[in-house]
């Protein structure tokens, strides 16, 4: 595309992946207008540090800033805070506000990110129950991790798990509610769901697998306890919902766009209207490394795919297409995870999960290493992306073997 001067770019969501495209697209060149509008009242910044250290009180609310509120001045980026985008005009490219207010765009990027899934039983609307996905929410949920409070932690995923770190790390008490035979059942491997469960116990987490809510219980207005389909109870002072997240598409659905789980978009973050792109937690992308498509919830996807766009509308070369990975810190434990693994058929363990410190690789058929699982193994992470970018194929007992320096493995 032409950079024309006078072209309108409108970001809809301020969070990473619309902060991100507001500031390529200057930094790429974009001489025209710039407008991000975003429905929180605070500029872009950081959500994974809200279940760590925001929660646990550490830094201030400059250190969670993507970029100081002056650099939007500073770079001629109309942003515009605690406003809702509730309609698209397609045919006269423009974008209505709540306030009734009238946007004129050239082109479009929607960064409309996800919503926390609820969970609809009987007392969901008790004071106490929350979900993680905002500054306000962390900000609500914060007070209550206080010492000897019971908090009832619904979906051991990562944000539950997160938050209950968090939570022991406070003096709070901790019950992990799931569903599933065991923690991380959707994300992570067999080996690092048992470390992670072994990990949470050692520190005091009462972990409750195979097990469904079935209500919640209150006085006051207040929510009391969890209601299990097994009649067991769980009495609480508060409870986190973290059952996963939803694509905010409506937006794009109203407006007639293509989506599947998410806004449906190419390599380019095109949309099916050649004047929308979309970007981050709320598209669903094609995934060319492993021959399909999906929706990727991380920062790193954000990053990339804001670039995507920026590209695309600044008429330069696209970016290399990045290995998807994945980050998690509890307690003293730094997971990273690189690749997604379709298609595995072999499982290798490298180090002692015990001892704290290993990896685990995943293999197709023919050795190819598609993901790696790390845990406080840095080297290892490192040298797993790399082997997934250059489609490496290994050698499972050398994989193992940790005599078998990693570096040498991966040439």
């Amino acid at each position: 595309m032409m950079n024309d001067t006078s072209a309108r770019v409108v970001i809809v969501g301020a969070g990473h992946a619309g902060g991100s495209a507001a500031a390529l697209l200057r930094q790429y060149g974009w001489q025209g207008p710039i407008a991000l509008i975003g429905a929180e009242p605070v500029p872009p910044y950081q959500r994974p540090p809200l279940s760590k250290a925001w929660l646990k009180g550490e830094g201030k609310l400059a250190d969670l800033l993507l970029r100081p509120a002056a650099f939007y001045q500073t770079n001629r980026i109309d942003l515009r805070l605690a406003c809702e985008v509730t309609t698209i005009d397609r045919s006269a490219r423009a974008v209505n506000l709540a306030s009734g207010e009238r946007i004129a765009y050239d082109h479009l990027i929607l960064a409309t990110g996800c919503a926390a899934r609820p969970l609809p039983v009987p007392g969901h609307k008790f004071a106490g129950i929350l979900a993680l996905r905002t500054l306000a929410d962390a900000d609500r949920l914060k007070p209550l991790l206080r010492p000897g409070a019971r908090i009832a932690i619904i979906g051991a995923g990562y944000i539950g798990l997160e938050v209950a770190a968090s939570a022991r790390v406070l003096g709070a008490n901790v019950v992990v509610i799931e569903r599933e035979a065991r923690v991380l059942t959707r994300v992570a491997s067999i080996p690092l769901s048992d470390f992670f469960q072994r990990r949470h116990a050692a520190s005091g987490v009462r972990v409750m697998l195979d097990a469904a809510v079935e209500a919640f219980e209150g006085a006051g207005g207040h929510v009391t306890a969890v209601h299990l389909t097994d009649a067991g109870t769980v009495p609480c002072d508060a409870v986190l919902v973290g059952i996963g997240a939803a694509p905010n598409d409506a937006l794009a659905r109203a407006a007639g766009l293509a989506c599947d789980n998410g806004i449906v978009v190419d390599l380019a973050a095109r949309t099916s209207d050649p004047a929308i792109h979309a970007i981050g937690d709320c598209t669903q992308r094609p995934l060319p490394r492993y021959h399909r498509t999906g929706r990727l919830e991380s920062v790193p996807n954000a990053l990339e795919q804001a670039k995507q766009a920026a590209a695309d509308l600044c008429a330069r070369p696209a970016p290399t297409p990045e290995v998807p990975w994945f980050w998690s810190d509890q307690y003293e434990v730094r997971l990273q995870i690189a690749g997604l693994p379709f298609d595995v058929t072999e499982t290798v363990v490298r180090g002692d999960p015990l001892a704290g410190s290993f990896a685990i690789f995943h293999l197709t058929a023919d050795g190819t290493v598609q993901a790696v699982e790390a845990v406080n193994a840095p080297v290892e992470f490192m040298a797993g992306r790399m082997m997934i970018g250059r489609r490496k194929q290994a050698v499972a007992a050398r994989l193992r073997d940790v005599s078998c320096s990693i570096r040498e493995l991966v040439t």
